[in-house]
C-alpha cells in the first residue's frame, strides 16, 4: 500500500511539472487525455474542421489567442504532424489556398521536390521491370520534405509569432495524448510494416499491442520541433535534424542530401481561378492538377441542365462521371510541374476546348475509356492525404491539403528525428503507363527529373461569392480528391443539399482508368443497376474522402461540417 501511494504522489508532482512547463501553451484548455470531437458547429468568430479533434481544438484556441486564419492553420497543421502521424506531417509535403481581406487570393506550393540523385528511371530494374516497391516504400520513396517551409512562406501573413503556433505541437508531442480504439488499431494494423523499413527504434512500434486510452508520447518529435520553434526553417533543413535526414537515408537506399535539404524552398504561385454559375472558384496551379482538373470538370457540365436533373440520378451521375474521365485522361497527358513541363493549361481549360471533348457523349449510355482519350490541343501557349479548412470573422479563410502520400507515407521513421517521410516519389509516373498506388497513370509530362515537383491531385479550395468567402473546402484522397470536391461543390451549388448532405451522401468516383465507377457501400443499388445497363462497370470500395468544409451562412455565421466517415472534428466560437 505504502509503495503505491509514491508512485500516486510521483505521478502528481510529474503531472504538476508538466503543466508548469506548460503554462504559456494553449493545450492547458484543450486536454489532450479527455476530449470529445463535433461534426458539426455552427460559430459567429471562426471555425476549424481538420482531421483531428485535437488538432481543431489547437486552430479555435490561436483564434481565440489573437491569431487569424492563417495562424491557426498554420497550428493546426503543426499539431496534425502530431496527433495524426499516419497523415499530418513535417516530413511531407502540400498546397495552401487562401483568401485574404488585405491581400486577396494566395497560393502557396511546398510540394516535395526529387532529390538530386533521382534519375528518370530510378524505379525500374536491370530487365526493364518497373518496381513500384521501391517507390512506394521505405528509404529511396521519399521526396525533399516541403511543409516546414510552406508553413513558414505561409506565416508572412499570419499575426502571432511563429514560437506560439508551434508550441501546442511540442506540448502535444512531448507530454503526450490518449489515443482512440480506431488510432490504435491503425497503428497496430502497420507494426509489421514498422519493423521492416525502419532502421532506428521508434515510439510507433509497442510489442504488446496499442489499445484504446494508451498515451501516445514522442520526445524525438517534440525535440525537432523545438528546434524549429527556435531556428526558425533552418532548424529542420539545416543542423541536427538535416543530420539525422541524412544519416536515416545512409542507413538504408536513401537519396535525400544535405544540399537538398538547404536548397528546398516552397513557392508562392497564382491561384487557378475560374467561374462557374455566378460563384467565382480558386484552386491550386500546377503541379496540383486539382485546380485544373476541377475547373474541367464543372465547365463540361455547365449549361447542361443538371439541377434539372436531380441530385444522384442516373441522369446526373452519368453526366458527371463522362465529365471525370475526360479530365483524368487530359491528366494523363499534359499535366506535371509546370517548371519543367510546359503544361497547356489555358489550352485544356478553355471553353471551346471542354464542349469538342464532350461531343462525344452519349446522354443513353457509356463512353467506353478506350474511345475517350487524352484530348488534342492546338493552342500554343508562351492513400493517405489530411485537409484542413480555417475562416475567421475578418474575412480571411484558408484552405491546406497535405500529404505524405500513402498512410505513414514511407513507413520510415528518422532516428532521432521522430517524424515519418513521404513516399512521395510514387507520385511520379516511373514508368509510362504503368500506375502508380492510386491508378494513375502517367508520362512525360510527370517524368522524373531532379528538383522537379511530383505531380499531384490535391484540390484546396476555395468559393467565392461577391468576392467574399463562401466556401472552404478539401480533401484526402489520392486521385479520388478532385471528383470529391467536385461533387460537393455541385451538390451544393446545383442541387442545393445541405452542408452536411453535400458530404455525408453517397460519394462516387471515375478516373478514366481503371475503366470503372468506383462507389461507396451506400450507393443506391438501383442506380448501380441503372449505371450498368449503360454500360459502365461498378466497383465497390470503402469510404471516398475525407471531406473537410466550412460554409458562411447568409447571417454571416460559420457552418463548419466535418466527414462522417473518419474521426475528423469541427471546431468554432
Amino acid at each position: 500500500m505504502k509503495s503505491n501511494y509514491i508512485l500516486f504522489l510521483l505521478s502528481i508532482l510529474f503531472m504538476s511539472s508538466c503543466q508548469s512547463q506548460k503554462s504559456n501553451s494553449v493545450v492547458e484548455s484543450i486536454h489532450p487525455f479527455n476530449y470529445t470531437s463535433s461534426k458539426k458547429v455552427i460559430a459567429e468568430k471562426g471555425a476549424v474542421v481538420s482531421a483531428h479533434p485535437l488538432a481543431s481544438k489547437v486552430g479555435v484556441a490561436i483564434l481565440k489567442a489573437g491569431g487569424n486564419a492563417v495562424d491557426a492553420a498554420i497550428a493546426t497543421q503543426l499539431a496534425l504532424a502530431v496527433v495524426y502521424p499516419g497523415a499530418g506531417n513535417i516530413g511531407g509535403g502540400g498546397f495552401l489556398v487562401g483568401k485574404m481581406k488585405k491581400e486577396g487570393l494566395i497560393a502557396i506550393d511546398f510540394r516535395e521536390k526529387a532529390p538530386g540523385a533521382a534519375s528518370r528511371d530510378m524505379y525500374i530494374d536491370k530487365d526493364g521491370n518497373p518496381r513500384t516497391d521501391w517507390s512506394q516504400h521505405g528509404h529511396l520513396s521519399s521526396g525533399v520534405p516541403g511543409s516546414v517551409a510552406g508553413m513558414f512562406m505561409a506565416h508572412q501573413y499570419g499575426r502571432l509569432p511563429f514560437e506560439k503556433l508551434i508550441q501546442p505541437a511540442i506540448d502535444l508531442a512531448e507530454f503526450g495524448f490518449a489515443i482512440t480504439e480506431d488510432e490504435a488499431a491503425y497503428f497496430n494494423n502497420y507494426q509489421e510494416r514498422f519493423k521492416k523499413y525502419n532502421t532506428e527504434p521508434t515510439v510507433f512500434i509497442k510489442e504488446n499491442g496499442w489499445h484504446k486510452g494508451d498515451t501516445l508520447i514522442q520526445k524525438d518529435l517534440a525535440n525537432t520541433l523545438k528546434r524549429i520553434r527556435d531556428k526558425g526553417a533552418a532548424g529542420f533543413y539545416e543542423g541536427k535534424t538535416a543530420d539525422l535526414i541524412v544519416a536515416e537515408m545512409k542507413r538504408s537506399n536513401g537519396i535525400i542530401s544535405l544540399e537538398d535539404l538547404k536548397n528546398y524552398k516552397a513557392k508562392q504561385r497564382k491561384p487557378h481561378v475560374f467561374q462557374y454559375e455566378g460563384y467565382t472558384i480558386a484552386g491550386m496551379p500546377m503541379p496540383s492538377s486539382g485546380g485544373v482538373l476541377l475547373d474541367q470538370m464543372m465547365t463540361m457540365i455547365a449549361n447542361r441542365q443538371i439541377k434539372e436533373m436531380g441530385f444522384l440520378t442516373t441522369a446526373s451521375v452519368h453526366l458527371m462521371v463522362e465529365a471525370e474521365r475526360r479530365a483524368f485522361a487530359d491528366r494523363t497527358k499534359f499535366m506535371g510541374d509546370a517548371d519543367f513541363y510546359k503544361v497547356p493549361v489555358a489550352a485544356i481549360t478553355d471553353s471551346s476546348y471542354l464542349a469538342e471533348r464532350m461531343k462525344s457523349f452519349d446522354p443513353e449510355k457509356a463512353t467506353p475509356s478506350t474511345v475517350i482519350q487524352p484530348g488534342i490541343v492546338t493552342q500554343k501557349e508562351s492513400d493517405e492525404t489530411t485537409h484542413l479548412s480555417v475562416i475567421d470573422n475578418e474575412g480571411n479563410a484558408i484552405s491546406i491539403t497535405t500529404t505524405l502520400n500513402g498512410s505513414f507515407g514511407s513507413k520510415t521513421v528518422v532516428g532521432g528525428g521522430g517524424f515519418f517521410l513521404n513516399d512521395e516519389m510514387d507520385d511520379f509516373s516511373i514508368k509510362p503507363g504503368v500506375p502508380n498506388m492510386f491508378g494513375a497513370v502517367g508520362g512525360d509530362a510527370n517524368a522524373i527529373a531532379p528538383g522537379k515537383r511530383m505531380l499531384s491531385s490535391m484540390t484546396p479550395t476555395i468559393v467565392l461569392k461577391n468576392n467574399e468567402p463562401y466556401i472552404v473546402v478539401g480533401t484526402p484522397g489520392g486521385t479520388t480528391i478532385p471528383t470529391q470536391v467536385f461533387e460537393t461543390l455541385v451538390n451544393i451549388l446545383d442541387f442545393g443539399l445541405s452542408t452536411e448532405d453535400a458530404v455525408y451522401k453517397p460519394k462516387f468516383h471515375h478516373q478514366w482508368l481503371p475503366d470503372r465507377i468506383d462507389v461507396e457501400k451506400s450507393f443506391p443499388q438501383t442506380l448501380r443497376d441503372s449505371l450498368t445497363k449503360m454500360g459502365y462497370t461498378i466497383h465497390e470500395r470503402s469510404d471516398i474522402g475525407r471531406t473537410e468544409i466550412i460554409k458562411v451562412l447568409p447571417d454571416g455565421k460559420f457552418e463548419a461540417v466535418a466527414d462522417n466517415r473518419g474521426h475528423d472534428a469541427a471546431e468554432g466560437y
